[in-house]
């Protein structure tokens, strides 16, 4: 990630979450992104760590059409914190890359498991955006013409 700052310094705690440099700098970028990812990457929740609608600690559940142009990434919720599961819906997609962090040659069947989103960071590519997902065991990073990011049910939602 180029602006958040996954182990920032507080005090003489080390190894927290900073986005406030990737904040500070979307205003400059928000009104160049493309409308779904302008929408996403400026929801007041995104960055709440304390907002049910921010993607720390949702889980990448399963991604469908690596490859092609359009890919879906679903993430799930964690019934703790969140009340909703996250779809995204990514469009023109030119770049698609999953990199498990540590991953053991035998466990082939690895896949999608990356554990816990950590954050993520949209910003400006020439093909529209890109979108780096850190997450506890590695890295899901795409590139596209824009993206949609949709809230839906989930079995926790009668527990808010």
């Amino acid at each position: 990630m180029e602006y958040v700052n996954l182990d920032a310094q507080a005090g003489d705690l080390s190894g927290v979450l900073d986005p406030s440099r990737y904040l500070e700098h979307l205003p400059s970028i928000s009104g160049d992104l493309p409308p779904g990812a302008r929408s996403f990457a400026t929801d007041t929740d995104h960055y709440d760590f304390h907002s049910r609608r921010c993607v720390k600690d949702l889980t990448l559940r399963t991604v469908r059409g690596a490859g092609s142009e359009e890919v879906e990434a679903e993430f799930q919720h964690n019934c703790w914190k969140h009340d909703r599961d996250l779809v995204i819906r990514y469009t023109g997609v030119s770049s698609f890359i999953i990199d498990p962090a540590d991953i053991d040659p035998a466990d082939e069947d690895r896949g999608t498991d990356l554990g816990a989103v950590i954050l993520d960071e949209i910003l400006l590519h020439r093909d529209g955006c890109s979108h780096d997902i850190v997450c506890r065991d590695g890295t899901l990073t795409l590139v596209c013409r824009d993206l949609r990011a949709t809230w839906t049910e989930t079995d926790c939602s009668s527990n808010s």
